[in-house]
This record gives C-alpha cells, structure tokens and sequence, in this order.
C-alpha cells in the first residue's frame, strides 16, 4: 500500500519512526475504536473487560492465587489464631492479611489491565492519511496483527497483538507487562515478596516456640499436619522470595534505565530520548514519589468496573 505522502513497510521488528506525537491509541479512541476489546480496529461497539483467553495463563494465574490463600489459612488458622499472645497474633495477622489482600489486588489490576495494546488493522489508506506524515516518511506494519507498529512496540504471540513498550509476558499475571500495567505488576513482586519473607519469620517463631511446648498446645491441628503444612509454606515462601524478589529488582532496573526487558536482551540501541531514573519511576507510577505509588486500588473506580464487567449486553465480555 504505497501513495505519494508515504510508504507502509510489512516489518515484524519495530523501528522509531512513529513517535509520541502520533499516539496510535489517542486517535483509535477518538474514532470510536476499543482498545483491547474483541473487535479491537473497529469502530462502535460496548466496553469491554481486557482478559487473555491462554490455558496457560489462566492455569499459572488459578495456582498463584492458591498458593497465597493457602499461606492465608496456614498463617491464620495454624499459627496466629491457636496462639496465646492476643497482640501478637493480631497485629502479625493484620500485617499479613492486608499485604495479601494488596499482592491480589496488584495480581488482578496487572492481568485485567490493557497493558498498552495497538487496535487491530488500523494499517489502513485512511488512517495512515490522518496520521499526516511527512513525504518520504515509512511507517512500519505489523504482518501479525495488521497494525501500524509505534516506536518499541513488540508482538506477543500469545496475546495477538504488538504492545508498547513490551517487557515480557507473564504467565503468572496471563498478560503481558507493558507501557498501562507495569506499575501494577511491580506493586506484585514485591508484595509477594514481602508475605514470603513474613511467612518465613512466622513458620521460624512458630517452630521455635512449639518446640518448647507440646506441639498440642501451640497448634489446633495435630503435631504431624501442623509440621507439614508448615514445611510445604516455607518451601513456597523460599521460592516465591528468590523469584518475585528477584523480579522486582530487574523491573527497577528497567524501569531507572528506560529499557525493556526484550531491548536489553535483543541488545536493542536506543532510538528514543531515555528518561532519568526519577522520570522513568514518575512516568510508570504517575506523580511525585507518594504512598499512592504503594497503593494498587489507584484509578479504580467501582461503577466503571461495573459497566465494564456487566455492559449493555448483560454478561462480561472478553478480549483474545
């Protein structure tokens, strides 16, 4: 597709040639298009709730919410309520739930968030017109998803789809990490960090004060299911620390020096201005440094998940 005011270039890499200027979703939206929805590139149609249709995905993400409810009820029902010390046991249990209840919010908020998707085959005569190139100027076509491809955009296989500023996809989350929920799947790694190193201190204080006691006094289970359920969480609380923690630190890392985890490992030279480390974490949380960049309920708001849940068509709609 060739005119006299640019040319259009079927290239699966990115190239910078679409800047800012030209933001991709800004004019989908004014043209009535619904980023990350079924009919994403096309005109009309309800709002709808962004989710990955991956067995994969869903599998990993079922097993990580299992695994937290199941640090849940070993840490409540095994340790904190059979214990005597009122104190302690309510304020390590408020600790404890509050940071769960923030890792699942964070785990929600990052697979249910657009992570920055490019509508569907906009790669049309009439919008490359709109976008007012200057002459000579090529512009870069997805052969995938049939979308004009912005500057560090990447396609996901699995999600279908070229997102901005791509880090990678997670299965854990079943979504991708990109430019819209990066923050969200920060907020995730260390949360889950934090009630794994929470549960470890738990299960060591537990052991260490059931040990001078009889295990029937300290436990309303009997010694050997107590001693169970309390290796298998400190097993999973080891793996979940060196993995999310881990996670957190590369996603810094990125984020300081405004490079995604696919351009470090394509060893991709930097094409765009880089932010400086503050700016990098301003423009991924928003704002100046505050606890609201700790908070993951940030920007909901209840009655548009409600219409995006339960839209005009009575039932949850869903993105592929």
């Amino acid at each position: 597709m060739q005119s006299s005011n640019h040319r259009l270039r079927d290239l699966e890499q990115h190239h910078p040639l679409l800047s800012a200027g030209a933001d991709v979703e800004a004019v989908s939206l004014a043209a009535g298009v619904i980023v990350g929805g079924p009919n994403a590139g096309h005109a009309g149609g309800a709002r709808t709730l962004w989710f990955i249709q991956d067995s994969c995905g869903m599998v990993c993400a079922g097993i990580t919410w299992f695994l937290v409810l199941y640090a849940e009820f070993v840490v409540n029902f095994v340790m904190l309520l059979p214990s005597k010390n009122f104190w302690y046991s309510l304020l390590n249990g408020a600790t404890f739930n509050s940071l769960a209840v923030l890792a699942l919010a964070s785990h929600l908020r990052t697979m249910l968030s657009d992570p920055g998707a490019v509508p569907k085959g906009n790669a049309t005569k009439e919008y490359m017109e709109s976008l007012q190139l200057k002459p000579g100027e090529v512009i870069y076509k997805c052969p995938k998803c049939c979308s004009i491809k912005p500057e560090r955009a990447h396609h996901c296989s699995i999600c279908k789809r070229c997102i901005r500023k791509m880090d990678h996809h997670c299965p854990w989350v079943n979504n991708c990490v990109g430019e819209k929920n990066q923050r969200f799947f920060v907020l995730f790694t260390m949360y889950i960090s934090l009630i794994s190193a929470h549960a470890l201190g738990l299960s060591g204080m537990h052991f260490f004060t059931c040990i001078k006691v009889q295990w029937n006094e300290c436990s309303a289970f009997s010694p050997g299911a107590s001693v169970l359920l309390l290796i298998f969480l400190c097993l999973e609380a080891i793996l979940f620390l060196t993995f999310t923690a881990v996670m957190f630190g590369t996603q810094l890392h990125s984020i300081c020096n405004d490079e995604t985890e696919i351009e470090r490992l394509k060893n991709e030279k930097p094409t765009w201005e880089r932010r400086m480390r503050w700016d990098g974490m301003r423009a991924v949380f928003g704002g100046s440094p505050s606890l609201l960049w700790c908070n993951p309920f940030t920007g909901l708001r209840l009655r548009r998940l409600l219409l995006l849940t339960y839209g005009r068509r009575g039932g949850a709609e869903f993105s592929v």
